[in-house]
C-alpha cells in the first residue's frame, strides 16, 4: 500500500516533467527560458558531485532550522500562556494581531543593518515568519483541551506549571506538531526568499547567480532541488510525528 501511494504521488510530477521535455524539444517552450529536463538533470548532478549543491543546501537549511527553532522556543510557551490564561491573551491580543500581518520581507533592511550578510540575518527573518503559525496553532490546540482534564490536575493538587507540563502540553502536542511542520515549510520559503533578495549565500543566492549568468538549466536544477529537499523533510517530520505520538494515532484509529 505504501509503495502504491508513493507511485501515485509520483505520477503527476513525472508526467509534468515528461510534458516539459516534449514541449521544450518541440520548441513550444523556449530553450533560452525553459531548459530541457534532459539538460537540467545533468546540471544538477554536476552541482551535486562538485559539492556546490550540498554546500549551498547546508547554508540554507542552517538558517531555516535556526529560525524555526527560535520561533518554536518562543511560540510554544507563549501559545500555552495565551491559551490557558485569558487575561494574558487579552493583554497581548492587540500586539499579536498588529505584528502578525507585517510581511517578513519588510524586516530585511532592519536585520541587514544589525547582522549584515550572515546566517543570523536569514534566520531572524525566518523566525519572525515562523512564529505566527506556531503561536496560533499552539493557542488553538490548548483552547481545545477538555477542561475536565485540567480539573484533574487541580484535584491532584498540582501547581500551574506542573498542570501545564503533565496535562496541557501532552494534550496539545498533536496540534503543536502540525504547526511546527507548517512552520518549517515557511522557514525554507522565507530563507530562500531572503537569499534571493539580499543575502549572498545559500540556495536562493545560487539560483539568482545562475539566472544572471544565463544558465537556466542550473537555475532550474536548484529550484527542483529545493522542492525535493522540502518534500523529504516533510516526509521525515510526518514519520517522526507518527512515532512520537503513537498514543494519539492509536486512539484515532480506535475511534
Amino acid at each position: 500500500m505504501t509503495a502504491r501511494r508513493i507511485l501515485l504521488g509520483l505520477a503527476f510530477p513525472v508526467a509534468f516533467l515528461a510534458l516539459w521535455e516534449i514541449l521544450a524539444r518541440a520548441e513550444v517552450l523556449s530553450n533560452d527560458t525553459f531548459s530541457r529536463i534532459s539538460i537540467i538533470v545533468p546540471a544538477g548532478v554536476a552541482a551535486l558531485l562538485d559539492g556546490t549543491l550540498l554546500a549551498r543546501t547546508a547554508e540554507t537549511l542552517g538558517s531555516a532550522i535556526l529560525g524555526w527553532a527560535i520561533a518554536a522556543a518562543a511560540g510554544i510557551p507563549l501559545g500555552l500562556l495565551l491559551g490557558l490564561v485569558r487575561p494574558f491573551e487579552r493583554l497581548l491580543s492587540a500586539t499579536v494581531e498588529a505584528l502578525r500581518p507585517v510581511p517578513s520581507a519588510a524586516l530585511i533592511p532592519i536585520v541587514l543593518l544589525i547582522y549584515g550578510f550572515s546566517l543570523a540575518m536569514s534566520a531572524s527573518v525566518a523566525a519572525f515568519a515562523c512564529l505566527w503559525p506556531i503561536l496560533i496553532v499552539t493557542t488553538s490546540a490548548v483552547r481545545g483541551i477538555e477542561p475536565r482534564l485540567l480539573e484533574v490536575g487541580r484535584a491532584l493538587g498540582f501547581g500551574a506549571v506542573r498542570r501545564i507540563w503533565a496535562f496541557a502540553l501532552p494534550a496539545a502536542l498533536p496540534g503543536i506538531a502540525v504547526g511546527l511542520r507548517v512552520a518549517f515549510g515557511i522557514a525554507i520559503v522565507v530563507t530562500v526568499t531572503v537569499e534571493i533578495a539580499a543575502n549572498p549565500r545559500g540556495l536562493g543566492y545560487a539560483m539568482i547567480t545562475a539566472q544572471q549568468s544565463l544558465r537556466a538549466e542550473v537555475m532550474y536544477a536548484y529550484l527542483f532541488w529545493i522542492g525535493l529537499v522540502g518534500w523529504v523533510i516533510n516526509v521525515a517530520m510526518v514519520r517522526t510525528e507518527r512515532r512520537a505520538l503513537r498514543w494519539y494515532w492509536a486512539a484515532r484509529s480506535a475511534q
